[in-house]
């Protein structure tokens, strides 16, 4: 955005920063006035009005004025809570303890990521044999204030050279720097305007990552739909980089990896967030001439492992919580695949390493691994800590150990090491934190949603909790784009747990717990379901004496602030506080901007039919605030570089829930400047975040101390 604001566009904008009332915890606060204007759309012959329009425009001196604005009314707000800084504090110390990523060997270097505690991003160290580690790169001081992140690391096989990507300000716009690994000298000249990519070396002549074409207009909002895969070429300018996939037709999410034996090109090609081409090219034969293994966009596969033979792939082709096949390479269309791992009951995510397969199963959000050899013989099933989430067991073939972490909402995610040979555990790396998880409890339940449907739901809390009505709690929520959301311990939660709160996480239709049939039934027409589900979940929470709408919050992040919104418009006498996070809250205009058309699979769009743009309408959070009704206090969270959900989702929103909004409930939206969608955010930020969350919650609860 510009600069330079004029003094009449700040006249606009003129506010007051509000009273405190303190007998009721609420305070008197008068808005930046939001002008509108007059636009509308047609949709099949409907007219709809969007009166703020011009806040769409990220480059604007008038957009950039009332982002100002908005930010002074709710810091002046948030500076009011007596015991925010209290919990800033607790944050902050309980957020200091060591963290350690999984280590990995690349040549003679064993590698691992490294958070002293409150460093804003994790460092990634190295060391030699039994020597001492040394710092390897040190994202802290790529820029000032920590908001420059490290992305994709890439090795050469032989661990010599590397090449990294870097996001700057939270955008998914990333540079590709090479350097020199045994030297630690930069090798070459940035490569730039990369987004949504892997980075993969062919040997050590160069590596393949995937873009974009630079989009007219804004960076931050302008629509990006025709992905490409290039190859480049070590010592050559990136102006000569070879496209090697994406030319022919449009695709709005392309990638490329070279297999572990450096045989394969792999390339996968989507239009949407489901169901993706698959192609690969031997190597050793023709670099360039790619093999179709499916060419439609119907199911989900990739290639996971391969030899000198076939090629082994995980899909959900004829099976929805997902098998193994074995394709051979001389022809690995669908009519050639044979079974190795059988689909089961549970969804299945599957790794390698050290010759081994791991199925890692879902079962009701709870991790269960079964160990494969070469020939799908099972070996045996690796017994795991305790009921929780487990990731890792990836690796190389020549690897003798392997790594994986485990977890769950009270317990801090450790570090084990594996050997493939006996099966045995240890523990590699415990944090040493200053929380007790025998103070706390999870228990999972199942409840009726509106249709009939049982829906899981893992609820957390101090033990000895009293069911009186009266507990403040925070129900969280996805629901969408095949993800799961499983038992995983994060350091805010575990701030609000003592504090005595209660955190609630239901398993909604539209995610990938139950496999395909359950990601489906949360889609397009059905997406009612997964609001539905969420609704049931806060009267279970209610009914059973957990919570009760006084004491209920709301949350959710992306697709789940887009729940957030449709839950609070639909349903705003179920809970005292909503939450919506970087969320998709412009339902006839979201597949407008950036790469968000990929998301139809999901949504449907407002151009698709008549029957779809009246149910995107139905739901759309911004078209259905209305006026004269009391909804919750509610604290929108953007962030004014996120190109992934453009914050005029959360701009709009906003200023239809100041304008219609009846009584004392606040109506507040928080714009983190130099922030993008989530990743790579600074502790620092993140520490700041969850203070105004959490005592933003607590304080519109009526609780007037810690």
């Amino acid at each position: 955005m510009k600069s330079l604001i004029t003094l009449s566009l700040i006249m606009i904008l003129v506010f007051t920063t509000g009273t405190v009332n303190a007998q009721n915890n609420t305070m008197k606060i008068h808005y930046p006035k939001t002008k509108k204007i007059d636009h509308t759309d047609t949709y099949f012959g409907v007219k709809v009005a969007d009166p703020y329009r011009w806040l769409e425009d990220d480059r604007s001196a008038e957009t950039e004025a009332w982002v100002k604005a908005q930010n002074k009314v709710t810091f002046a707000y948030l500076n009011k809570i007596p015991y925010r800084n209290k919990i800033k504090e607790r944050l902050k110390e309980l957020w200091n303890y060591e963290k350690y990523g999984a280590p990995f060997k690349r040549g003679d270097y064993t590698y691992f990521y490294k958070n002293d505690g409150l460093q804003n991003q994790s460092v990634l160290y190295r060391q030699k044999g039994n020597g001492n580690p040394e710092v390897f790169l040190d994202p802290n001081k790529f820029s000032a204030d920590g908001t420059t992140s490290l992305g994709s690391v890439s090795f050469t096989k032989d661990g010599s050279k590397l090449a990294y990507a870097i996001s700057e300000g939270g955008s998914d716009w990333r540079k590709i720097i090479v350097m020199d690994a045994l030297s630690k000298r930069i090798m070459e000249d940035t490569i730039k305007d990369v987004k949504f990519s892997g980075l993969s070396w062919r040997g050590n002549e160069g590596f393949y990552y995937s873009s974009y074409d630079k989009p007219k207009g804004s960076e931050l909002s302008a629509k990006t739909d025709q992905h490409k895969l290039y190859f480049h070429k070590l010592g050559t300018p990136q102006k000569n980089d070879q496209v090697i996939f994406g030319l022919d037709k449009k695709r709005r999410y392309v990638g490329g990896y070279v297999t572990e034996d450096q045989r394969y090109l792999v390339v996968t090609a989507a239009n949407s967030t489901s169901g993706n081409e698959l192609y690969f090219a031997n190597l050793k034969k023709d670099k360039t001439r790619l093999i179709p293994i499916t060419d439609n966009f119907e199911n989900d596969s990739y290639v996971i492992e391969s030899d000198e033979n076939n090629l082994y792939i995980s899909t959900n082709y004829k099976a929805p919580n997902k098998r193994v096949v074995k394709a051979p390479v001389e022809n690995p269309s669908i009519s050639n695949w044979t079974d190795f791992i059988l689909e089961t009951k549970n969804v299945l995510n599957i790794t390698s390493g050290s010759g081994y397969f791991f199925a890692v199963y879902m079962k009701d959000a709870v991790s269960q691994v079964l160990q494969y050899d070469k020939n799908a013989k099972l070996i045996r099933e690796v017994k795991l800590p305790g009921l929780g989430n487990v990731s890792g067991f990836g690796g190389r073939y020549q690897d003798k150990e392997l790594y994986y972490s485990f977890t769950n909402y009270i317990t801090p995610s450790t570090i084990y090491k594996f050997d493939p040979k006996s099966g045995k555990s240890s523990v590699y790396k415990k944090p040493n934190i200053n929380f007790n998880p025998e103070n706390f409890e999870s228990k999972q339940v199942f409840y009726t949603s509106k249709d009939g449907t049982k829906i899981p739901m893992i609820i957390t809390y101090k033990k000895g909790i009293k069911l009186n009505g009266k507990n403040p709690t925070i129900l969280y929520g996805y629901g969408g784009f095949n993800i799961s959301l499983t038992p995983g311990f994060r350091t805010p939660n575990a701030v609000w747990l003592e504090m005595g709160g209660v955190y609630a996480v239901p398993n909604l239709r539209g995610g990938g717990e139950y496999g395909r049939k359950w990601h489906d039934a949360g889609i397009q027409m059905k997406k009612q379901n997964v609001f539905d589900d969420f609704i049931a979940a806060a009267e279970y929470l209610i009914k059973n004496k957990y919570t009760s709408k006084d004491y209920l919050a709301i949350r959710g992040g992306s697709n789940g602030g887009l729940l957030v919104g449709a839950t609070m418009t639909q349903r705003p006498d179920l809970m005292k506080v909503a939450i919506p996070q970087v969320g998709v809250l412009d339902m006839l205009r979201y597949h407008t901007f950036t790469a968000g058309a990929g998301w139809a699979y999901d949504y449907g769009t407002s151009e698709q039919s008549k029957e779809m743009f009246e149910y995107l309408k139905g739901y759309s959070p911004v078209h259905n605030v209305k006026k004269g009704v009391k909804y919750p206090a509610t604290l929108i969270l953007t962030g004014d570089h996120d190109d992934r959900v453009v914050p005029a989702h959360s701009f709009k929103f906003a200023a239809e829930l100041q304008e219609k909004q009846t009584g004392n409930n606040p109506v507040l939206i928080r714009i983190e400047t130099n922030a993008g969608h989530g990743a790579g955010t600074p502790i620092s930020k993140s520490i700041e975040q969850y203070a105004d969350i959490f005592s933003f919650t607590l304080y519109n609860m009526g609780i007037k101390k810690l």
